[in-house]
């Protein structure tokens, strides 16, 4: 993956897999539809209740005192996990390896550190697609004496329950003419260009909040929709209905990216918050922030509203953690 001003050394790759996605499915995996829109023709895929520990974290002796954890040692996809490493002496380049990305970590301070403790943490995101299987989290650093520290902990992944909802659309959200694929084609390579890259600090200070003032709650994640009769990938983001015009603030703190329309997001804000974590603001009304804006938690960065292709004003909320698509409510209280 590149890296934003900094040595190749931060350099990643986005995955042969992931860059060889068919047109289509690219153009249906973003289109957005109203959350309230035809819902009599949304059929929800039944939950059932999850096993017995999926919830459960995952814990490794790593020796000579250091511990790592993981928030789930068996999370579903489109999960954010929260990985820390705990030391009671000094710990130096600790560092991450998820299936094939490189994670980052930073050493964390405040009143959440006990005494006495060396505390790492970084976030890990477990892509909406992610096939379902038995993976390892490998870490990597050093002990106070300069020794190598490495530690492995299995992570199984499970499938994701997620709701199937069937609509019928204008041909042109299907199919787009030559023009419009075109301009999507385009917008995707320049998403996929900006979230290759990685800024390697942190640039993000307590928090992550909801954007919208009053909402607690968001919507249709890894729904499923089937348009017109042809399935299509998940929906990555998650929708939040609120009128036109509804202030859009800031999730947290970090530099503006992108500023500027798509052709199914509408008008679109992207902030980089450093370490590989990426929010996308999607179908504003007018858009408030511009490219190389610095915004803190709960700027103004745009207006709610219906631009792209959409059938109602909302906003879509978006986030990929080293080029993984998770739930953005998950990121909500995390520092």
């Amino acid at each position: 993956m590149k890296s934003r001003n900094v040595p190749q050394d931060f350099s990643k790759q986005r995955s042969a897999a992931h860059i060889g996605r068919t047109f289509a499915t690219l153009v249906l995996a973003i289109l957005c539809v109203h959350p309230g829109a035809l819902h009599a023709q949304t059929k929800k895929t039944q939950r059932k209740s999850l096993p017995a520990g999926a919830l459960k974290p995952a814990r490794v002796d790593c020796g000579g005192g250091v511990e790592l954890r993981v928030s789930a040692a068996t999370p579903a996809q489109g999960t954010l996990l929260i990985a820390e490493v705990r030391s009671p002496d000094a710990l130096s380049g600790v560092a991450g390896k998820w299936i094939d990305r490189d994670i980052s970590f930073w050493q964390a301070t405040g009143a959440t550190v006990p005494k006495g403790v060396s505390v790492w943490r970084a976030l890990i995101g477990v892509d909406l697609e992610q096939a379902a299987g038995d993976y390892k989290f490998t870490v990597t650093g050093k002990s106070q004496d300069g020794a190598a520290i490495r530690c492995d902990v299995p992570i199984a992944v499970r499938t994701g329950k997620f709701p199937t909802e069937h609509l019928k659309v204008a041909p042109n959200f299907v199919e787009p003419n030559p023009e419009q694929a075109a301009k999507a084609a385009e917008d995707q390579k320049k998403l996929r260009a900006l979230y290759a890259t990685v800024t390697p600090e942190k640039l993000w200070t307590g928090a992550f909040r909801i954007p919208l003032d009053g909402v607690k709650t968001g919507g249709n994640f890894g729904k499923r929709r089937v348009l017109n009769g042809k399935s299509n990938s998940p929906h990555s983001g998650v929708d939040l209905p609120s009128p036109t015009g509804t202030p859009v603030h800031a999730a947290q703190s970090g530099h503006v990216v992108l500023a500027e329309e798509l052709y199914f997001a509408g008008n679109t804000v992207i902030i980089d918050h450093g370490f590989g974590v990426y929010t996308l603001y999607g179908h504003f009304s007018e858009i408030d922030a511009k490219v190389g804006d610095e915004v803190k938690v709960g700027d103004v960065i745009g207006k709610v509203g219906a631009t792209g292709r959409v059938t109602g004003p909302h906003l879509h909320w978006g986030l990929e953690v080293d080029r993984a698509r998770v739930n953005a409510m998950e990121i909500v209280g995390k520092h």
